[in-house]
């Protein structure tokens, strides 16, 4: 009897604890208050441009006020999902440190394309996700630029982006990426005065060796402003286009006011009249 008289004493007392320390930890967070902002960057090297600074004015536009706020009143879940609405982050965690401070843990996207899509700009990463250029994230990758639809995506480029980076030699060549329609690629050489046509997405070795070719053997010799497009889209072929459009021969010129197909049964009849007399 008594051992249960114990037993009950103590989950009494225990419970009396429980609720006291509640009570008391409620005063002490209504009287403690949000003394300022914390912001961790996960995977800083990989994205240098997702500063601590940038972090925190977007939580500074956060409708509610944090700093300055009692701890109880700060709801870091919803802090958590403002901040996820911007698609910057791969993942967002808010929590209070036993300093009062609102600590801002962030795992930044890995953009590995900047798209301008007519007025608008965007970055991709290597997944196809989209996610905003902001003022402030902005990040050193391939520009890529086109008319995109829901069939023909962005993220349809990534092999050429891909094979591009992986290459030290055209990795520096070629500064920026500019679609016409899924056959006609052109990349836009930092070098000025042509373009390549790479066609589609495929045969990508092979169309790298026909560019060093023509870098190599055609416009040393041919001249760097020669032609302004060069294009390798063709398997087994190199074509280039000159800058220059003047006709490189002569060529027969008709009257206005005589019809070709006339003309050239004219000439047709002349000819046959000169055979005959012969």
């Amino acid at each position: 009897m008594w051992k249960t008289v114990v037993k009950w004493v103590l989950l009494c007392g225990l419970f009396a604890y429980v609720v006291a320390m509640f009570i008391w930890s409620r005063a002490e967070a209504s009287r403690h208050k949000c003394t300022g902002i914390e912001v961790v960057i996960d995977g800083h090297s990989q994205v240098g441009s997702v500063t601590e600074q940038s972090v925190k004015d977007l939580v500074k536009e956060y409708p509610e006020m944090i700093v300055g706020q009692p701890i109880h009143s700060v709801n870091t879940h919803a802090i958590a999902e403002y901040l996820r609405n911007f698609n910057n982050f791969e993942s967002v965690d808010c929590m209070i440190t036993t300093q009062g401070h609102l600590k801002v843990k962030v795992t930044p996207m890995v953009p590995a394309i900047r798209v301008f899509d007519g007025s608008t700009s965007y970055y991709v990463n290597k997944d196809g996700k989209t996610m905003a250029a902001l003022p402030g994230f902005h990040v050193d990758v391939p520009l890529v630029s086109g008319k995109f639809t829901n069939t023909f995506r962005p993220e349809g480029l990534l092999p050429v982006v891909n094979f591009l980076r992986r290459d030290s030699l055209l990795s520096n060549v070629v500064g920026m990426i500019v679609v016409r329609d899924p056959e006609n690629i052109i990349l836009v050489p930092r070098v000025k005065g042509h373009v390549i046509n790479l066609g589609d997405t495929s045969r990508l070795a092979e169309k790298r060796k026909a560019i060093l070719t023509a870098y190599r053997s055609i416009l040393p010799y041919k001249g760097w402003e020669t032609y302004d497009t060069i294009s390798v889209k063709f398997k087994g072929q190199i074509v280039a286009t000159r800058h220059d459009k003047t006709p490189l021969y002569p060529v027969a010129v008709v009257e206005d006011d005589q019809d070709a197909e006339e003309a050239s049964l004219q000439a047709h009849e002349a000819s046959n009249a000169e055979d005959t007399e012969r």
